[in-house]
């Protein structure tokens, strides 16, 4: 790709990202990282990973056993492993792969966290973007939600945890596939802009073969009185204090 198309975001802590126009990262991916409560032991997968920013936002804090990131973008792919590779990530593995075709690229049944900040529109839904890169990172061309699930079912070990973001409309689908693929729902956390308003935005956590009982956490709201929650400026933190 051209390079003068590449730049370098700051994360904090000395880290950064390279995105391009096709591929960057909006507030979804930062609360999907701070959502799935990543440890230190954890070995993640995170699927669709595009530049690599939930791994990086992971890593930067010092969790982490190891991360593989999986995009079917040759771009992303591209920009995930030159971040790696500029940071000497030694422990983050980047697949440029179909998520569906990942039997023997990724270890299967032996990893403690699936990440997947997905496609949100339907194949069907909405009007498509004439460019097939950003098409398919926002319907679901190259893969669907029960693709995403079913494959996350095998990457996990038991009790291996499964964390995704989605629109509040495709929860109902969302849960029933969970369960039907035994990741089963734990956790739950609508995001919205404001007090008052609908959400936009739904946290999910599964385990995998876990016993039922969900989960539902406090609503978290991006704005408070004009400004940033005291939640929002918490969960940004370091990359915040990257432009300061």
């Amino acid at each position: 790709m051209d390079e003068k198309l590449i730049r370098r975001e700051p994360l904090g802590n000395g880290f950064f990202v390279n995105v391009s126009p096709r591929h960057t990262f909006g507030t979804d991916a930062v609360l999907l990282k701070a959502f799935s409560n990543p440890k230190k032991t954890d070995r993640l997968v995170d699927l669709g990973t595009g530049c690599g920013i939930i791994p990086l936002l992971m890593m930067r804090d010092g969790l982490l056993r190891s991360a593989v990131g999986v995009d079917i973008s040759e771009e992303a792919a591209f920009l995930a492993q030159r971040t790696a590779k500029e940071l000497n990530l030694e422990n983050f593995k980047v697949i440029n792969a179909d998520l569906k075709e990942l039997k023997g690229k990724v270890e299967f049944g032996s990893n403690t966290l699936v990440t997947c900040n997905p496609p949100y529109k339907a194949p069907n839904a909405g009007l498509k973007n004439p460019d097939s890169t950003v098409r398919a990172a926002r319907h679901e061309t190259a893969c669907t939600l029960e693709d995403i699930v079913a494959v996350s079912a095998k990457l996990l070990q038991t009790a291996g945890r499964f964390c995704v973001c989605h629109r509040p409309e495709r929860l109902t689908e969302l849960f029933i596939l969970m369960h039907e693929y035994k990741v089963e729902p734990k956790r739950l956390r609508l995001v919205a802009q404001r007090k008052g308003e609908e959400p936009w935005l739904v946290l999910a956590e599964g385990k995998r073969c876990a016993n039922p009982g969900l989960r539902i956490e406090p609503a978290l709201y991006i704005e408070e009185n004009g400004d940033f929650s005291p939640e929002m400026i918490e969960i940004y933190g370091k990359y915040k204090e990257a432009y300061l």
